[in-house]
């Protein structure tokens, strides 16, 4: 399976990029996708997940300004983020916990990041 993740930038204080992360390959089932996001020095972190059943959850930092949603027919999944701040800056990450159909084994899968940079 390969994530691939695209719609990362460059985007001043105040406005909206979408990142997209979409899943190709063997036949699965999914048992939740997130985004994580890393910047310079820090910790990876997980900014929102998404479960199959369409849960939702979000870092107390991103509520209300991003939006994570999934595509089912596509297998893509989606984040909104709106109302970017310096702080957003970082690589974001697309991960997925899958269930291999062929195997019935659970995998996670990453994607290769992409940058956000917001400046001010």
């Amino acid at each position: 399976v390969q994530l691939v993740e695209s719609g990362g930038g460059l985007v001043q204080a105040g406005g909206s990029l979408r990142l997209s992360c979409a899943a190709s390959g063997s036949t699965f089932s999914i048992m939740a996708m997130g985004w994580y996001r890393q910047a310079p020095g820090k910790q990876r972190e997980l900014v929102a997940a998404i479960t199959g059943g369409g849960s939702t959850n979000y870092a107390d930092s991103v509520k209300g300004r991003f939006t994570i949603s999934r595509d089912n027919a596509k297998n893509t999944m989606y984040l909104q983020m709106n109302s970017l701040t310096p702080e957003d800056t970082a690589v974001y990450f697309c991960n997925a916990k899958l269930i291999i159909i062929a195997t019935i084994t659970p995998h996670d899968y990453w994607g290769q990041g992409t940058q956000v940079t917001v400046s001010s």
